[in-house]
């Protein structure tokens, strides 16, 4: 074997040279910071989730209720299922009827001969509004609305005996 220029004689090899100074290099560390940003992250969480729980506890839900021996609360029945129907209702006023568009809610007033005027449906939605008829120039305009079906039996009952006048609300 052979040996390095360098190491056999003293002049083969360069000057020495100083080290410039720089600052020390962290390798690693980005990784270390993720986690302990994720580690807080967790203990936030979890101590927020700590507070809802104490809060719920002190307020007392029906479960905290029942273990310190308070009766449940009654459960009440659910409300029926309100089934809406389409109903076809004709407006004594055709002008009225114009003005509408699907969509808009109205009120129904049925003015009878004898007695006051009376709401036969409120906050009736319009489903829609049919091409007036041609040569029926004094029966009013007809106008389908989205009402309860007990609404709805209502509004033909009422159009039988009265005439009817929408309000737009």
């Amino acid at each position: 074997m052979s040996e390095s220029p360098c190491f056999s004689s003293p002049s083969t090899c360069p000057p020495a040279r100083p080290v410039p100074s720089f600052p020390p290099l962290r390798v690693g560390r980005g990784g270390d910071r993720l986690r302990r940003a994720v580690r807080r992250r967790r203990r936030a969480a979890s101590a927020g989730l700590a507070v809802l729980a104490a809060a719920l506890a002190v307020v007392g839900g029906t479960e905290a209720q029942a273990s310190r021996g308070a009766a449940p609360p009654e459960a009440k029945p659910a409300p029926a299922a309100v089934r809406w129907v389409s109903a076809p209702v004709r407006i004594a006023d055709a002008a009225t009827v114009r003005l509408l568009r699907p969509g808009d809610r109205v009120d129904v007033v049925a003015a009878e001969r004898a007695g006051p005027p009376r709401v036969v449906a409120a906050g009736a939605r319009v489903a829609e509004v049919p091409d007036p008829e041609k040569g029926v120039a004094d029966a009013g305009a007809l106008v389908v609305l989205s009402v309860p079906r007990d609404t709805a039996r209502a509004l033909v009952g009422a159009g039988a005996v009265a005439r009817l006048a929408v309000t737009l609300c």
